[in-house]
């Protein structure tokens, strides 16, 4: 994790045990998630929607960190959204800050599936990073 907020409480969750599957939108790209490579990256919470983002290169854009201190990892679950954990009165707080928000609205840092169900992730138009650094 790329570090954590010490102004909110810990999110709470339960990491995936299985593999599952994450179709973002609009690409349509599906990625296999196997939560024993859990962190992918440093940013947000260990298995995070942020975390397996960008861990496949799928260009979520994180402003702070993924430490729930802003509303820029803003997505949308459309399918899956029971299997993650509930969102906390910071992550709450923060989404108030995003545009274009919806009832299915989750910071990509902060929303951690279980693994039990498949998910489809919608990373809005206006979210999407479209620049890309080579891989290390």
């Amino acid at each position: 994790m790329g570090g954590s907020n010490p102004y909110i409480e810990q999110a709470k969750y339960t990491p995936a045990t299985q593999k599952f599957k994450v179709t973002f939108m609009p690409e349509g790209k599906t990625v296999e998630v196997d939560p024993a490579k859990f962190p992918y990256g440093h940013d947000g919470l260990p298995g995070s929607i942020l975390d397996i983002a960008t861990g496949h290169h799928m260009g979520l854009d994180h402003a702070c960190g993924g430490v729930c201190a802003c509303s820029t990892c803003h997505v949308i679950v459309h399918e899956g959204l029971d299997s993650c954990n509930e969102a906390s009165d910071a992550e709450l707080d923060q989404l108030d800050e995003a545009p274009g928000l919806e009832a299915k609205s989750r910071l990509g840092c902060q929303c951690v599936p279980d693994g039990s169900a498949n998910l489809i992730v919608e990373i809005p138009a206006w979210n999407r990073n479209f620049a890309k650094e080579a891989e290390h």
